[in-house]
């Protein structure tokens, strides 16, 4: 019987949570990461929730160094569409490496949403695994800031946190200051994160802050470009 590590993909949006993910996969001998699973917006060109650039993820990925998969899917979309598009990318990770058959996720605590990915995965012969699920998200939150991982707001729900949060660093300062209803790793939506530095990445992403605009009337999104293209 093969010792040999089970491949996995990591669904991939940036953020801290998947980060934490693939730091908790790598410290376990039962996976090896394949690779990243990232649903794009292909009429934006951009991380779908987080609205994180194209050229930003791939700067992620060339850092942590790991293959991409992409999920395209053009806006506005159903969701009819995204499972579709899900399946095509699937089908190429199976392509890319056969016999994989196992994706995980960042979630920590959400029912229903685990209980979608499930399904969806298994129906097409998939299994979904959570590393990071049932965490006591306060002291996770501590845990990423003491580690020393890097990231910024880059999307905040104006109906459940200030939009003024929207671009600020996620540091202990920020934990600090979040309202206490609002969970400290946004798993209920209240913010979305980019992770562009720390222990996992072999260098740091330069980041220069763009605009700052509220779409839909309520999520507020903070662009973060490549500083030049240059990384360091």
């Amino acid at each position: 019987m093969s010792d040999a590590p089970t491949p996995i993909l990591l669904a991939w949006s940036g953020g801290k949570d998947c980060l934490m993910a693939l730091q908790r996969l790598r410290a376990d001998p039962h996976w090896r990461v394949a690779g990243l699973l990232t649903t794009i917006n292909r009429s934006y060109q951009r991380i779908a929730m987080h609205g994180v650039r194209q050229d930003v993820l791939k700067a992620q990925v060339e850092a942590l160094g790991l293959p991409l998969v992409e999920v395209l899917l053009d806006w506005p979309g159903s969701n009819e569409a995204y499972e579709a598009a899900h399946v095509q990318a699937l089908a190429e990770a199976r392509r890319r490496w056969p016999g994989i058959r196992h994706c995980a996720f960042g979630d920590l605590f959400l029912e229903d949403v685990r209980d979608y990915r499930v399904r969806q995965l298994g129906r097409d012969n998939w299994r979904a695994v959570f590393p990071l699920w049932g965490e006591d998200t306060a002291a996770l939150s501590r845990r990423f800031v003491a580690e020393g991982h890097r990231a910024m707001l880059c999307c905040v729900d104006t109906q459940q946190l200030d939009a003024g949060h929207c671009g600020r660093a996620y540091d202990a300062a920020l934990l600090d200051a979040l309202p206490a209803g609002v969970d400290p790793c946004g798993e209920r939506g209240e913010f979305h994160t980019l992770s562009f530095g720390g222990p996992l990445f072999k260098q740091a992403i330069r980041l220069k802050r763009g605009e700052s605009v509220l779409r839909d009337g309520r999520f507020q999104f903070t662009d973060f470009l490549l500083d030049d293209g240059a990384q360091g």
